[in-house]
């Protein structure tokens, strides 16, 4: 495990202390998340955590939650969630984020307007002033739409393209398609989402605006914890 990894892991293990037996919790997705899952496995072995039920925000992690014996349930059981923990691609100094990286933008949007407290994980690369300095902004689209979205996107001052590793567009969950787009450092992230959430073509994209409670920051001086507003 390198110094990265390591910090990461003592990040999420941090997060997790936030929760508490019988909460129904959400479990994000990717590989700085799969330490907060570990760590929430170890703590329902040991008996620390008990009557927890978790859902998963995408197949990926309800596959890693089932092999951790972590219980799963649904929205058609619980409506609401207490905590949500997740990683995040770019985050600015008022806690706003760019995700999607992972391809799970859609259901880790819905878990987190679900959820009554959203913790992020990250390591310091991923912070900057401006969201978009760093990650282009996913963003998932209905296959009949890609072209006439694509276009908008472009419109509106992005670079566009579609995330196809080796060729093969990458299918999301929902079987939707990923559009990569490269606005730059964002001056108002916020009148952006409004925008993108009005294209119907358009099922989700990746900036999660004043949706972050609170962000731990594995960095080289060790763990930092801020919130929003703070």
């Amino acid at each position: 495990m390198t110094r990265q990894d390591e910090l990461k892991k003592a990040a999420a293990a941090a997060a997790v202390e936030r929760l508490e037996s019988g909460m129904v919790v959400g479990l994000g997705t990717g590989s700085t998340a799969r330490f907060a899952l570990e760590r929430i496995s170890e703590l329902i072995r040991n008996g620390r955590l008990k009557n927890i039920v978790g859902i998963p925000s995408s197949l990926r992690t309800e596959t890693e939650a089932r092999e951790l014996g972590i219980p799963l349930t649904g929205f058609e059981s619980h409506t609401s969630i207490d905590v949500t923990i997740d990683g995040a691609d770019e985050v600015d100094p008022e806690l706003n984020l760019i995700k999607g990286g992972g391809g799970a933008l859609l259901r880790e949007k819905v878990l987190a307007q679900a959820s009554r407290r959203n913790i992020i994980i990250v390591d310091e690369s991923k912070l900057s002033e401006r969201l978009g300095t760093r990650w282009a902004l996913p963003v998932e689209v209905v296959p009949f739409a890609r072209a006439v979205e694509e276009h908008f996107l472009k419109s509106i001052g992005a670079t566009v393209a579609l995330r196809a590793p080796n060729g093969r567009a990458v299918a999301t969950d929902q079987g939707n398609l990923l559009l990569d787009a490269r606005f730059g450092p964002m001056g108002d992230p916020g009148r952006l989402a409004q925008q993108l959430s009005g294209r119907a073509g358009i099922v989700e994209h990746g900036l999660f605006v004043g949706l972050a409670h609170e962000l731990f920051v594995a960095g080289t001086d060790g763990i930092r914890h801020l919130k929003r507003g703070a």
